[in-house]
């Protein structure tokens, strides 16, 4: 599947927001990262409903909502009315996790769930089938900015070859930290799908750095794809 970028709002500039996502957007990509953060689950609190509604307005791209929220059953129905094409839930945060996945996928939206850094991947083994896509967090969820955490790495290439079994068309995101460097790493290891926020939008050149991240990856991908070549010509 193609690799896809897809920025966090979490470290856009909220007093032009608007403008913000459509210089993104301008920049070719497909789809928006929305961080939607409690204060319970994770320590911060940050935007609902409204804004993404708001936002929805103004964009045409796929909406990509991660619910860091306790609960999250009570709100996905108020998210997808608002505007959320896929709606991701953290498999820590409700203890019903099949039913609530269920009821996203009623509501239209694809749907996802997220695993924290030292969450196993264990804890999916009852739903993968169900799920549009699986995201690994490579930093603690609740602040943009932060530094990428390398052990993850393993659980990517682990999960990469789990759903080639068990679920193909289940897409690898991955959150946290991710820059020029990391987008290499997470790419080699089966990632499809990098949120990249502080990357972006703390750069001078926001549309730039989305390419610099894409190309980065991409180049990653096309050494993975021409080594397993090599080697197919070896045998």
């Amino acid at each position: 599947m193609a690799l896809t970028i897809a920025p966090s709002i979490l470290s856009a500039n909220f007093a032009r927001l608007g403008e913000d996502v459509s210089l993104v957007e301008n920049a070719g990509i497909d789809m928006l990262h929305i961080d939607i953060m409690d204060g319970h689950f994770v320590p911060n609190i940050s935007i609902g409903p409204a804004v993404v509604g708001s936002l929805r307005k103004v964009s045409a791209l796929e909406f990509d909502v991660h619910l860091m929220i306790e609960h999250p059953e009570k709100y996905v129905e108020d998210f997808v009315k608002a505007g959320a094409d896929s709606i991701t839930i953290h498999a820590e945060a409700t203890r019903h996790l099949h039913r609530v996945i269920q009821l996203i996928k009623s509501l239209g939206a694809n749907v996802g769930v997220a695993l924290n850094p030292a969450t196993p991947l264990e804890m999916l083994t009852y739903v993968l089938q169900e799920l549009d896509v699986v995201l690994l967090m490579t930093v603690n969820p609740g602040f943009g900015g932060q530094k990428f955490i390398q052990e993850v790495l393993p659980k990517i290439v682990a999960l990469s070859e789990i759903l080639k079994e068990v679920n193909p068309l289940c897409r690898i995101e991955v959150d946290g930290g991710i820059n020029v460097e990391t987008a290499r790493l997470v790419s080699k290891a089966g990632a499809e799908i990098l949120v990249a926020g502080a990357a972006v939008f703390s750069s001078p050149d926001p549309q730039q750095a989305i390419c610099d991240i894409l190309e980065a990856a991409k180049e990653e991908q096309r050494d993975n794809k021409n080594k397993r070549f090599r080697g197919k010509i070896k045998q």
